[in-house]
């Protein structure tokens, strides 16, 4: 891969990865209600996840999706039942946490990798990526390099939607703003099912 197309890919990765998505409005509401330091595994199991979904595809699991349109039909179903799952979870949260005095708890590192993987937004990246920036000529290196770039890249573009998020919280300490401000990002994010539907 020469150094202008890994250029290429760093600014896809980046563009890509803090672009509004699912991923994103879920840390936003995360900052918001459960500051950054507890965002952390959430924000890890993001980059974690993704880049093992990067390696699958790239090692012919977008192959698979190809030959059997059928399964990716089943992974469309899940992963917006389940995004819907945690749209309707960011709706109904109340109150901020100040540490382990609430029910609600952020999303773990597992919970936030295995959601890549009925995540649209991840597959339609990981997709355009390994097709785009990999080189049949050198394959293993070229997937490896993809997935390189997109882990480098990817924690400190979403840790910025935390952020927002934490930069929020006083403004939403108010609990009929809090209310609203979850509404409206439950919302959001079963918006971002929108394009899967067409």
């Amino acid at each position: 891969m020469s150094p202008d197309v890994f250029l290429a890919l760093l600014i896809f990765s980046f563009v890509s990865s803090v672009t509004p998505g699912p991923n994103n409005f879920m840390l936003l509401a995360s900052g918001v209600n459960f500051g950054f330091r507890r965002t952390i595994p959430h924000m890890f199991g993001i980059a974690g996840g993704f880049a093992s979904l990067l390696l699958a595809v790239g090692f012919g699991l977008g192959a698979v999706l190809t030959a059997m349109p059928a399964l990716h039909v089943v992974l469309k179903v899940a992963g917006g039942a389940y995004l819907l799952y945690l749209a309707w979870r960011i709706a109904m949260s109340r109150a901020l946490s100040q540490g382990g005095d609430s029910k609600s708890q952020p999303m773990t590192f597992l919970e936030a990798a295995a959601f890549q993987w009925v995540n649209p937004k991840a597959w339609v990246m990981a997709l355009t990526a390994m097709a785009v920036y990999t080189d049949p000529a050198a394959p293993f290196l070229t997937v490896l390099l993809v997935a390189l770039a997109f882990v480098v890249v990817n924690f400190p573009s979403v840790s910025v939607w935390a952020g927002f998020g934490v930069a929020l919280r006083g403004f939403l300490a108010d609990p009929v703003r809090l209310k609203w401000f979850n509404i409206a990002m439950g919302v959001a994010l079963a918006a971002t099912l929108w394009p899967m539907l067409r």
